[in-house]
């Protein structure tokens, strides 16, 4: 029992002993530690008191030479003395404190007394920076003037060249961009001159100056030419053939008063006069684009002078057109009313049929005053091409409309008599296809034509003789006589396709042959290529004679198909 009250004790002991160590070692530790930023604080201070504000200033002593510098220097000599005489020393004596703190082991004092001596040299080494700062704009200021000078200098050389090599194209305003590259010359000379005064505060002015008359010029040499060009040429001899051909097109009845091309003349005038007025000052902004939305007004002018030239053919197109579908439509109408009471003996007919004979009736009537009304307005000049051929289109729509609900009406009373005439009028065109696809082979000799062409043509007019057939009979079954209408039309329009695409293919064939005929001599694989295209197209194989031709010779020339094209497009 006492052995173990022993062993207690003594271990209670070590224990003690060790704690007393580590909390010895832990305050040595934490004084080293402060002691440490202690050094470096007076460090900092030491930096602060050797700045190189004190050189930089002596170096403002050889500027003053001017009320302003000297006030300026009192003003830093001042400050550099409250930095250096005040702050400082009172940063020592706290340093002494904070030394004395940690000398007594008081550590939370020290820990306080550091944290205000961090504040105080923050604040000591800002206004020392800033004050070096300061100084040192005055110190460099002409080495860093000289700097931005000899590059704007290089800039002003560059931009002169470029406008004495290219001056014939400032016309007569070449003498004011010369005498702003004068003005800027004078520039370069005050700032020696305010060098020489030491007058330092006005050399950032000059460099600014000169920086924005520079930036200026270059917009000035690099657009000026341009605004010139466009303003005094360009645009005046565009602005006089637009008026020239705006009096022609209005002699010859162009409604063109919708362009406002008298007013937009005058207006652009004015612009360009402005324009020229602010460049005789140099002041460009804008210019060129203005010049460019007025350039592209004018072309864009040009574009609806041509769009009503060919919306004036389209209109008359149109018009004849529904002149004469109108003309027939009324004759058809007014036969089929003068024709209504025998129809109505004959068939019985519905009261349903008779009205919609009678809207029909109605809508023509309707159509032809809208009709007449817009001749009326196209002999007044009083709109333009495209407004009355919007209405036209709108007449044209309205007729087919009254065209179908007559086919309707028509189907409904099954005329014999109507169906005949429309039977004999197909066959006289179905006739007139046949007879233009024979004249059209009869024009062109050529040299063999396929038997496959000749059993066409046989069951093209034995279609139309069973036209001819049926319309003998008494009575005609309609439905048998357009069945046989039918027939031959598409045998004549089959025949007639064919015929010019046959025509075509030797026509196109003869051609490339001929072409091809004046490198005969100096190319044997062509002669060879073109004899076996004469064999062929004597053979009546015109596709195959032109494809033989056109691949030997656009191994030449090529592109030698789509001149043929478009040769054979003119011919035909």
């Amino acid at each position: 029992m006492n052995q173990n009250m022993v062993f207690y004790l003594i271990a209670g002991i070590l224990a003690i002993i060790i704690i007393i160590v580590i909390l010895i070692v832990m305050r040595q530790k934490k004084k080293t530690e402060y002691k440490k930023i202690i050094n470096n604080l007076e460090y900092e201070k030491n930096q602060i008191a050797t700045s190189s504000a004190i050189p930089e200033l002596a170096k403002v002593e050889d500027y003053v030479k001017n009320e302003r510098l000297e006030m300026m220097y009192d003003d830093w000599k001042e400050r550099l003395n409250d930095i250096i005489e005040v702050r400082i020393p009172k940063i020592t004596d706290m340093l002494i404190e904070a030394e004395y703190s940690l000398s007594k082991k008081d550590y939370k004092s020290t820990m306080y007394k550091i944290a205000k001596l961090e504040m105080e040299l923050y604040k000591v080494r800002t206004k020392s920076e800033f004050l070096l700062n300061e100084i040192k704009d005055l110190t460099t200021s002409e080495e860093r003037s000289r700097a931005v000078i000899t590059k704007l200098k290089a800039r002003y050389r560059k931009l002169y060249e470029q406008f004495n090599e290219h001056v014939n194209e400032y016309a007569d305003y070449a003498k004011i961009v010369a005498k702003q590259f004068e003005n800027i010359s004078k520039r370069f000379e005050d700032f020696e001159i305010i060098l020489e005064q030491n007058e330092y505060s006005g050399v950032d002015i000059i460099v600014k100056a000169v920086e924005e008359m520079l930036k200026h010029m270059e917009v000035v040499v690099e657009e000026l030419p341009s605004i010139v060009l466009i303003a005094e040429n360009i645009l005046p001899t565009k602005i006089k053939d637009i008026e020239n051909i705006y009096l022609k097109m209005t002699e010859e009845g162009y409604p063109l008063d919708y362009l406002n091309i008298e007013f937009n003349i005058e207006e652009a005038n004015k612009k360009i006069a402005d324009i020229l007025t602010r460049a005789k000052e140099l002041n460009l902004e804008d210019s060129l684009f203005d010049l460019k939305v007025l350039t592209d007004y004018f072309e864009k002018v040009y574009t609806d002078f041509d769009k009503e030239k060919i919306v004036k053919l389209e209109y008359e197109e149109a018009n004849e057109t529904l002149k004469n579908k109108l003309i027939k439509t009324n004759e058809l109408v007014y036969d089929i009313f003068d024709r209504l009471e025998d129809l109505q003996m004959t068939y019985n007919l519905k009261e349903k049929d008779i009205e919609n004979l009678n809207n029909v009736k109605n809508d023509l009537e309707h159509l032809n005053n809208d009709y007449k009304n817009l001749l009326d307005h196209t002999g007044n000049n009083s709109f333009p091409y495209s407004k009355l051929k919007e209405t036209l289109e709108n007449l044209i729509t309205k007729l087919s409309n009254i065209e179908a609900n007559l086919d309707r009406s028509l189907n409904v009373l099954g005329s014999m008599h109507d169906d005949e005439q429309r039977a004999r009028q197909q066959l006289s065109e179905v006739q007139t296809l046949l007879y233009s696809s024979t004249d059209s082979l009869r024009s062109y000799n050529l040299p063999v034509i396929p038997n496959s062409y000749y059993v066409e043509l046989r069951e093209a007019r034995d279609a139309i003789k069973e036209i001819v057939k049926e319309l003998t009979k008494q009575p005609i079954e309609i439905e048998i006589l357009n069945t046989r209408v039918d027939t031959a039309r598409d045998l004549a329009l089959k025949l007639y396709g064919k015929t010019r695409e046959m025509l075509k293919m030797a026509m196109f064939a003869e051609m490339a042959i001929v072409y091809g005929n004046r490198f005969r001599t100096s190319y044997p694989e062509v002669d060879k290529y073109l004899m076996y295209s004469e064999t062929l197209f004597n053979k009546g194989e015109y596709k195959k004679s032109l494809e033989t031709s056109i691949n030997v010779l656009n191994k030449l020339e090529p592109g030698i198909y789509d001149r043929l094209l478009n040769l054979y497009g003119q011919k035909d």
